[in-house]
């Protein structure tokens, strides 16, 4: 065991990846842009799994992110010469693969590199046995301790599979530290640290509700964790980068894609109703003040089947009785289809504007999309069939797909096993593999009472106005679930918020979400509100059951909704 970093006191964490797709270059940006210890990556989405499985399904020897391989040919040497380790879960579905590559290409480089990885999480042989159907991945969210032992190895890179997208932080502090298994607390601050930087710009502007404040958005700065051994720490980025540090875009990340008040993962279980946020200095903010208890006793599973094969035409309705229009191209299409497809879904988006003065601004868009196990029913067994409406239907009639086959989508569900059904091993940098042992105290999860509320504000003159005029929003999805976190700024805007904005008045203020269950929880200290809408998102991302199917711009929508805000608080 030994310290990755020069300072006993703090380790110096950046990000360079939040997605596998995201800027190529960010490697190179950070290993350049000033000090770091540790370079990490985020590359697993729920989406990339599927991903990731089609492509081992092609080659077994795949199943990892092909751009990581090309960021370490160009960047191995500078990395070693700056004695910065990367960890990230660039594994995937193959992190022994992965490995492999990379022992190659640092020796094409001709460069000595220690390599080790995590494996254990891809549960897919033993799916059927451990009750989870017959996906086409099954991978368990692994914690950090696998991590651990690779750096205490020595390591310089370190690739896992599906760990949570946290544990690439939390393993170096743990390391460099020495934190026990139980340092609850510690380890639930690094949590948060690595909650904040693992969707890279997303902490430094990018995504940002009130971004016209920000003075320079034009290629954001990725994050850096400062993480001190008490588990606090200071969110930053490198001098002279692009973008901006601030409270609010530290907290615009902290409540993305959270569900309740507790944050459960493999290692412990962060209370986010404890996280205090102070703006040190510019483009410093120190999270502090969290607290952690002992993880739930099962793991999630991301489980990713074939769900079928989907297929869409959309059709471009102009100038008056769209409505009419509409209903005669859905009456003509579903009763020319020579087999109606399991799911036929039609979507009407009213974009159109009276009196126009172009031809755009006229027009209103009608979307029909189909799925089925057959890919012959969503083939041009339908498109062909939407085209051949086109001199026979409403007047104007045109569209903006073109006619072809249909194509295969996945559908994402969680799943939970046991801990101690799923192994956990380091293969160390010279082949060494140590089993790494599920948590020796576990805690089930429990709701968390809503806390007390501060005093409504009293009734007084209002103006209408669009809530975003005083409130920020973040959302995102988990599986078939989207959140909304919304908060504010002031003491008095929050004694406002918190008894304006509750689930009934959320259903209300988006129709869209009237028929699904809305849970609200309340995180006093971060003056906010978030809010899970289970089921919104149907089967997950790549089923595309809306046209937003990550729920990435509902908490704009929201912003956008006009309100009676008290007019002291404008």
């Amino acid at each position: 065991m030994g310290m990755l970093a020069a300072s006993p006191e703090v380790i110096r964490i950046g990000n360079c990846s939040g997605f596998y797709g995201d800027r190529l270059g960010a490697m190179r940006e950070m290993l350049e842009g000033g000090q770091l210890d540790v370079l990490t990556g985020d590359y697993l989405a729920e989406l990339t799994m599927l991903i990731l499985g089609r492509d081992r399904m092609k080659d077994p020897d795949l199943g990892y992110a092909k751009t990581f391989v090309r960021q370490v040919q160009e960047c191995l040497g500078l990395a070693l010469e700056r004695n910065v380790q990367i960890v990230t879960n660039a594994g995937g579905l193959n992190p022994a693969g992965l490995a492999a590559k990379l022992r190659k290409v640092a020796a094409d480089l001709g460069l000595d590199a220690k390599i080790a990885h995590v494996e254990g999480d891809d549960l897919l042989g033993r799916a059927g046995e451990l009750g989870l159907g017959q996906p086409l991945t099954a991978n368990a969210y692994l914690g950090a301790w696998g991590i651990v032992e690779c750096l205490n190895a020595g390591a310089d890179i370190v690739v896992t599979g599906r760990v949570t997208d946290a544990s690439v932080v939390v393993g170096p502090a743990a390391a460099h530290f020495g934190w026990a298994r139980t340092d609850y607390d510690r380890l639930a601050g690094a949590v948060a640290a690595g909650h904040v930087i693992e969707c890279s710009t997303q902490a430094t502007g990018g995504n940002f509700a009130f971004f016209t404040e920000l003075a320079d958005l034009g290629r954001p700065g990725f994050p850096i964790a400062e993480i001190r051994a008490d588990g606090s720490s200071v969110i930053t980025k490198h001098d002279g980068t692009g973008g901006a540090v601030t409270v609010d875009t530290v907290q615009a990340q902290l409540m993305y894609e959270i569900q309740g008040t507790r944050y459960a993962g493999p290692d412990v279980t962060t209370r986010l109703d404890s996280i205090v946020l102070r703006q040190e200095a510019p483009d410093r903010v120190l999270i502090s003040g969290v607290t952690g208890e002992a993880p739930p006793p099962r793991l999630k599973v991301s489980l990713n089947t074939l769900g079928g094969f989907r297929n869409e035409m959309e059709f471009i309705l102009t100038g008056l009785d769209i409505e009419a229009k509409a209903a005669l191209a859905q009456r003509q299409l579903e009763s020319w289809l020579p087999e109606r497809p399991a799911e036929l879904d039609w979507t009407l988006a009213r974009l159109d504007r009276p009196d126009a003065e172009t031809e755009e601004r006229a027009s209103a868009l009608l979307r029909c999309v189909v799925r089925d196990p057959d890919p012959n029913k969503v083939g041009r067994a339908f498109s062909s069939v939407a085209v051949e409406l086109a001199l026979a239907s409403y007047p104007g009639c045109s569209f903006t797909t073109l006619p072809g086959n249909g194509s295969p989508y996945g559908v994402y569900t969680p799943g939970f096993v046991d801990a101690a059904e799923v192994p956990h091993v380091a293969v160390l940098p010279d082949g060494t593999r140590t089993e790494v042992d599920p948590a020796s105290e576990t805690l089930a999860l429990a709701q968390v009472p809503e806390p007390g509320l501060p005093e409504a504000w009293p009734a007084g003159a209002t103006r209408t106005a669009p809530l975003g005029t005083i409130a920020l929003a973040r959302s995102g999805d988990k599986g078939g679930d989207a959140n909304i976190g919304v908060w504010v700024r002031t003491a008095e805007q929050w004694r406002w918020l918190v008894h304006t904005l509750t689930a009934d008045r959320l259903r209300e203020l988006l129709p869209e979400t009237a028929s699904f269950e809305v849970s609200r929880h309340v995180l006093p200290n971060l003056r906010a509100v978030n809010f899970i809408i289970s089921g919104l998102l149907g089967k997950g991302v790549a089923y595309q059951a809306r046209f937003d199917p990550q729920a990435k711009g509902l908490g704009e929508w929201l912003r956008s909704r006009h309100v009676e805000i008290p007019v002291e608080l404008l």
